[in-house]
């Protein structure tokens, strides 16, 4: 269960760092409502999967969920551009995730 609390924790953190672009440095209301919240959840749902997951590996997965999210998000929603370097870094964070679960 504590793992299914850190993936929502990075799922969250995703939310906020969108929700920071889109309320144009909290001068939107309803944006700001939203990544205040969601910055509220993620980080009571990484303190949550801490009683059980390691900090480091809690900690690493969790911003790299949130690293991935962001780079997916800014590439589909803002059209930041995307390019070799850019994906293979990307897939070594995802290596890099998968390893910490498999060891923890």
């Amino acid at each position: 269960m504590n793992w299914i609390y850190l993936i929502l924790a990075g799922l969250f953190e995703i939310v906020w760092s969108v929700g920071l672009k889109y309320s144009m440095n909290f001068t939107k209301l309803f944006p700001t409502i939203i990544t205040i919240v969601a910055m509220i959840l993620s980080i009571t749902l990484l303190g949550t999967s801490l009683k059980v997951i390691p900090l480091g590996t809690a900690y690493a997965v969790w911003t790299g969920i949130g690293i991935m999210g962001s780079v997916i998000c800014g590439v589909v929603l803002f059209g930041e551009p995307i390019g070799g370097m850019k994906i293979i870094s990307f897939l070594l964070i995802v290596l890099g995730i998968i390893g910490l679960k498999i060891v923890t």
